[in-house]
């Protein structure tokens, strides 16, 4: 029989509130019964039975086809029946619960059970920000652990829901969110091992770049609007968790934590922060479709409202020049990383308020309207590749492809950062900058590639910026479009 902590009754609730309470309390428990088995398991201490803790739970039932607001993208079940997932870090996601029970609780006037689920937390997911227990143990320990311990359990952890797959077993209950506990859990690890920063620093909005230059440029934005008092962002924060607050504001217990790491690293990621965690977090994510999808399905699990691809690309018309704009409304998906998870045949239509948020943002930061700013802007499909050098094929090959599918410019991680967007349903977007012409033989040389980024670096991350300034005064029930919704769309945004 395992050790397990004191058992906490499910019960219902009216009130979001206390409905989260108890969901605090449950996880608590939870944590605390495993740390402190880990505890005494590391100083040596002997076990005569395995050691387990579940994550809580929250589960709805309904029992009629009346609908919510046809209007909302999320806060309702598609019909009668039991609801559930598992839930984690409530201190994380507290605001998030919070949001997400509210609108269940006024959607479908029915209580809300949390209770604790029989879906164990892995031992390692239970580890505190700072501890490091292998290197304490001896190899026959750390292989004695899995006898006493729940280890993650990949299959606990696939994406059925968001991928549309997923079939619930005979009697048991239809998902209430894209993901459930244990998913949160791994991606919140690879999160700090990806960015080199914790997730309660990611904000709600995302910009990702595939090149360094754009990097330099946000570390010297965010350290100039700490020098300003009246900024709008709290703190900077950069890879290691070093944290520079705005000026005038004190310090908190946990910025001594954050030192700047010795190498960066594989997708640093900064974060402009505001308290409501509606400030700007910046991802460079290097190049090629497999670190698109990599950061994307980790970032997903926190439901940011929004992120922006900002980078450079292959112009394909011969009327473009070197700092051109390329926004988005189409994509070609040559980059093979979410075939098996998103089939090619599935459309990723552009959402309207991110392509108007977009493109006045260039409007405003260039300050060139209709023809003219026509001049410097093209809207239209962007191919995706996964091969870095495509200009060796046979010319006629891609340049025949990309004329039938009206391509105007080409890069190699647009389409997956907007296919992963559409998958777990955040409102995505792309502004790339035209940085060569191959097929018209302008290719990146040096001395023409360091003007070109002393050029236009500063003004392409200023309008990504001001993009999301007008998405943040957006209300998130405007933003997030009903264009992500399935036909069984979970509740929880």
């Amino acid at each position: 029989m395992p050790s397990r902590p004191m058992f906490i009754a499910p019960a219902r609730f009216d009130d979001p509130a206390q409905a989260l309470a108890q969901v605090q309390d449950i996880y608590r428990n939870s944590i605390e019964h495993l740390r402190d088995a880990l505890q005494r398991f590391v100083a040596g201490e002997g076990f005569d039975q395995r050691v387990r803790a579940c994550y809580p739970f929250v589960r709805v039932h309904t029992a009629t086809v009346a609908r919510a607001d046809s209007r909302l993208s999320y806060g309702f079940v598609h019909g009668p029946g039991t609801y559930e997932t598992t839930l984690t870090r409530p201190e994380l996601f507290g605001r998030y619960y919070l949001e997400q029970f509210s609108l269940l609780l006024r959607n479908h006037r029915v209580e809300l059970e949390i209770g604790t689920s029989g879906q164990p937390i892995p031992v390692h997911f239970s580890f505190a920000e700072h501890l490091h227990v292998e290197a304490a143990m001896s190899a026959e320990r750390r292989l004695l652990m899995r006898d006493l311990f729940d280890l993650p359990d990949l299959a606990a952890m696939d994406d059925g829901i968001a991928n549309g797959t997923h079939e619930p077993r005979p009697g048991e209950a239809q998902p209430l969110a894209l993901f459930t506990a244990p998913r949160v859990d791994y991606s919140l690890q690879r999160l700090r091992h990806y960015t080199g920063t914790a997730p309660e620093h990611f904000q709600n909005f995302i910009l990702f770049t595939n090149y360094q230059f754009y990097i330099d440029e946000f570390i010297k934005l965010g350290h100039q609007m700490m020098a300003d008092p009246k900024a709008d962002y709290d703190c900077f924060v950069e890879p290691g968790n070093l944290v520079t607050r705005r000026a005038g504001s004190p310090a908190q217990p946990d910025d001594q934590r954050g030192a700047a790491l010795p190498r960066l690293p594989q997708m640093p990621a900064y974060h402009l922060r505001r308290g409501d965690h509606s400030g700007i977090t910046m991802v460079n994510i290097g190049i090629g479709p497999a670190n698109a999808k990599t950061i994307t399905d980790h970032i997903a699990v926190l439901r940011p409202h929004a992120w922006l691809m900002l980078g450079h690309c292959a112009g394909l018309r011969n009327s473009q020049e070197l700092g051109d704009y390329v926004l988005a409304h189409g994509y070609v998906r040559e980059d093979h990383v979410l075939d098996e998870d998103l089939p090619l045949w599935v459309p990723i239509p552009a959402l309207a308020e991110v392509q108007l948020a977009l493109e006045q943002a260039v409007a405003e930061i260039t300050q060139l309207q209709g023809y003219e700013l026509k001049k410097i802007m093209r809207t239209g499909t962007v191919a995706s590749t996964d091969n870095r050098n495509w200009e060796l094929l046979p010319q006629r090959t891609p340049e025949r492809r990309f004329s039938q599918s009206r391509a105007v410019a080409l890069d190699m991680e647009s389409a997956t950062i907007a296919a992963n967007g559409f998958r777990f349903r955040v409102p995505y977007g792309t502004l790339l900058c035209v940085s060569d012409k191959p097929l018209h033989g302008e290719i990146k040389l040096p001395g023409m590639a360091n003007t070109f980024y002393r050029e236009r670096v500063d003004q392409h991350l200023r309008i990504g910026m001001r993009a999301i300034e007008l998405l943040r005064q957006e209300r998130p029930g405007q933003l997030h479009s009903r264009k992500l919704r399935s036909f069984a769309e979970v509740a929880f945004q």
